[in-house]
């Protein structure tokens, strides 16, 4: 495969929070620690060995060796977490739902970055251990999200009336999408109809395409690590620090004129229970499940904060917390909403003494199967043009390859001057004919944009094959008009070509921030 280019600006995708971002805009920087360069991973290291307790990399160690009893181990894998007991390991996460046969393509893009990611880092600091990990959301309770996939553009729907962390439900009633896919989908029937859980199934199948690369999975739904969190569970029920370091954060965004993605609450924990994972509110000293019958004293949530600190699940505004306080980690990669709310979280974690993490966005891509290509290279546009709006893209194509004159933009330019001396002289007898003229003037002007527009739908009549090629090359890159990578499944390609991952491994670069499109 052939790797090419684009600027995140050219593909009109991307907000201009995230790109300021990238742009390393001097009023963002005091809203991130360090930027993600390579050279500045060396002072990243050293803050992490010196504030990562030992204590923690011994629970995740045991933690991890836990979670993968039962499941096969690479050697990769095997080293890895053998690694993470020493000092001198340190981990790139990148975070996911667990979407249904592994969902879009950027999924199989974000742990691509990790990889390389800790590849690029070994080669720079050498004397230093780096291990990719996907960090499962398994405690996610947002169903809808995760429910559905799009393969061969059909769209596939899993059903099931199961409630609470979507990572402790049963999978085995995906047996009824299973039968109806296309292709070899062997990986994940042993996924799915192997494990009692979603979590499990997910590891299986993740660990199945990337084990030989060395990625941990990490599921943060076990007690042992929740008790490393005991501090930031009661300082939130009882102190609301962290609403009190997002809110000033957002109202300094605000300030410079960007919209805060996130917003905390004055409780930012669910309870979390078998099928239950609801919010938690405090009124009057006392504490309550929200929707549920269940509530707590004060001395009472204290006490299942120290006993079963299980039952205590954090939302987007501490799981990132959650996820630094028990990894020795450098880096999170994400997406671009999830690199933007990061932004609005530095004070939670000056607040708790956590290093804030390098925040790397995900490599961003586009794949281009042979048929389509070919399709591409006779058309004579450039890439980023596929990025525009349909009919612009047609209209822009049409205008190089046309030999007719059909732009009336002089024209039109010339009656609007002629119109404009019209008026002046009408003016010039009676006042009142001034808006007579305008008038007229705007109904000609109209009339000769709507030649123009019926001059350029003659001439796209003509040249009908060309721009069904173009459309379709168009809708493969943004299938029902969204990106390819926030919509196809990776077994799009996966089943024509096995290496697939390999390839990105192989062309991607972590530290390159453009848009990549990869051809035959």
């Amino acid at each position: 495969m052939q790797l090419h280019h684009i600027s995140l600006a050219d593909t009109h995708s991307f907000s201009p929070f995230f790109l300021d971002y990238l742009s390393q805009k001097e009023s963002l920087q005091a809203f991130y620690h360090r930027f993600p360069q390579l050279e500045n991973f060396g002072p990243q290291l050293k803050e992490k060995e010196t504030a990562f307790p030992a204590h923690h990399r011994a629970v995740l160690v045991d933690a991890l060796s836990h979670q993968y009893a039962g499941y096969p181990v690479s050697e990769s894998v095997a080293a890895n977490l053998t690694s993470l007991a020493s000092p001198r390991t340190f981990t790139v996460t990148t975070g996911h739902q667990l979407n249904l046969f592994t969902g879009p393509l950027y999924f199989i893009y974000k742990i691509v970055t990790v990889i390389n990611t800790c590849r690029r880092l070994k080669e720079a600091f050498p004397e230093y251990n780096f291990v990719p990990v996907y960090w499962m959301a398994s405690e996610d309770h947002d169903y809808d999200e995760i429910k559905s996939f799009r393969l061969y553009n059909k769209k596939y729907t899993w059903e099931t009336k199961q409630t609470g962390a979507v990572g402790r439900f049963d999978p085995q009633s995906i047996t009824e999408i299973l039968s109806t896919l296309p292709g070899d989908v062997s990986m994940f029937k042993t996924a799915y109809l192997t494990h009692k859980t979603l979590a499990g199934a997910v590891r299986s199948y993740v660990n199945a395409l990337f084990a030989n690369e060395g990625l941990v999975v990490l599921d943060g739904d076990y007690p042992s690590l929740k008790t490393l969190f005991k501090t930031v569970m009661h300082d939130d029920l009882f102190l609301h620090s962290a609403k009190e370091k997002v809110e000033e954060a957002n109202r300094q965004l605000e300030s410079l004129g960007y919209h805060p993605q996130v917003f905390a609450r004055e409780i930012n924990f669910f309870y979390l229970d078998q099928n239950l994972r609801h919010r938690l509110t405090e009124t009057a000293g006392q504490f309550s499940v929200v929707d549920t019958a269940i509530k707590f004293s004060a001395a009472e949530i204290e006490q299942l904060i120290r006993d079963a600190p299980e039952k205590f699940s954090p939302n987007v505004i501490l799981r990132p917390l959650y996820q630094e306080v028990i990894l020795p980690n450098l880096a999170y990669v994400g997406g671009p909403a999830e690199i933007v709310y990061w932004l609005q979280l530095k004070g939670v974690f000056e607040h708790f003494k956590t290093p804030f993490p390098i925040l790397m966005p995900r490599n961003f891509a586009a794949v281009m199967d042979e048929p389509t290509h070919k399709k591409f290279l006779k058309t004579g546009v450039e890439l980023k043009d596929l990025f525009e709006e349909k009919n612009y893209l047609f209209n822009h194509w049409i205008a190089r390859n046309s030999s007719a004159h059909l732009s009336l933009g002089k024209e039109i330019a010339e009656a609007d001057a002629l119109f404009k001396q019209v008026k002046s002289h009408a003016a010039a007898i009676d006042t009142t004919l001034a808006k007579h003229v305008e008038a007229k003037a705007l109904l000609a002007i109209q009339s000769l944009g709507a030649i123009e527009r019926k001059m350029m739908r003659a001439e796209k009549r003509k040249h009908e094959d060309k721009l069904r090629q173009l459309e379709a090359i168009k809708d493969m890159l943004f299938p029902n008009g969204s990106p390819q990578e926030r919509t196809d499944n990776f077994l799009n390609f996966y089943q024509q070509d096995r290496q697939f991952i390999q390839h990105l491994i192989h062309h991607f670069d972590p530290f390159d921030f453009r848009f990549n499109v990869l051809v035959p």
